[in-house]
């Protein structure tokens, strides 16, 4: 899958526009009052982070026209259904509504055949996840969600499985100077979410106790919403090596914010 092209789905993306902090608010403080020009001049400043999630899709055989317009979609969503009064960047929480909504539309075109029923559970359940976590701001249990669809966990467990594409742990995603970034290497710690500790008082000295490169990393990735690929872009180094410096600065200020 190319996605080095410049033109997707008749857009240019080398000129793609870049709105300020202050551009945003005014926008959004405008799509409020229901001004439709300003929500689509916020969609279009915030194409790139389409561009962005795309791009982790490209092991797939998928067209990336196809991919950047169900990204469109995911994107319109998020701007429809986003709370600034949480205190979340739009692009932490627009970014995965995006992901979400390639992954089902890859979910529904998969050649292997999975049951309308299972199917049906599956995105019950993907749902619930997604609303509890704009509600809540964390994951839910599958208990949790078990809870509010009214359906078994085991059964639920059983339905999004069957909708997954199998991918071994030891596939890279990314290589570059010999550092190699595995799938295993993209996967979450359940025990230790980063959504119980960020939320945590101390948050500002835990972050003190950096370095500087790696304050930086953190602060891109988990404040301003940028990937592993857009922070090594940025600061001159391999997304392995990027990978390595969250995965340390995160153990250390866990390590200081247990109690």
């Amino acid at each position: 899958m190319a996605l080095n092209k410049v033109e997707i789905c008749g857009v240019n993306t080398s000129s793609l526009p870049i709105l300020k902090q202050e551009e945003k608010d005014e926008l959004f403080r405008r799509i409020k009052q229901g001004d439709t020009k300003a929500r689509e001049q916020y969609i279009k400043g915030n194409l790139r982070l389409v561009l962005s999630v795309i791009r982790r899709f490209q092991n797939s055989n998928e067209n990336p026209d196809d991919l950047f317009q169900i990204g469109c979609i995911g994107l319109m969503k998020a701007v429809d259904n986003f709370d600034d009064t949480l205190m979340v960047k739009f692009s932490t929480y627009a970014v995965p509504m995006i992901i979400g909504e390639i992954r089902r539309y890859l979910r529904d075109y998969n050649s292997i055949r999975v049951s309308r029923s299972l199917r049906d559970i599956a995105y019950k359940a993907i749902y619930a996840k997604e609303n509890y976590i704009r509600q809540n701001l964390k994951e839910p249990t599958m208990e949790e969600i078990a809870e509010e669809i009214g359906i078994e966990k085991e059964m639920i467990v059983y339905a999004l499985d069957a909708i997954q594409s199998p991918v071994s742990l030891y596939e890279p995603v990314y290589s570059e100077g010999g550092d190699t970034l595995y799938v295993m290497d993209q996967i979450s710690d359940r025990k230790n979410k980063e959504e119980h500790w960020l939320e945590n008082l101390s948050l500002k000295e835990a972050m003190n106790r950096l370095g500087s490169r790696e304050r930086h990393i953190i602060e891109m990735r988990f404040y301003e919403g940028k990937t592993q690929m857009e922070v090594a872009d940025e600061i001159g180094i391999s997304q392995a090596q990027v990978s390595r410096l969250e995965k340390n600065a995160l153990k250390t200020m866990r390590n200081y914010l247990r109690p």
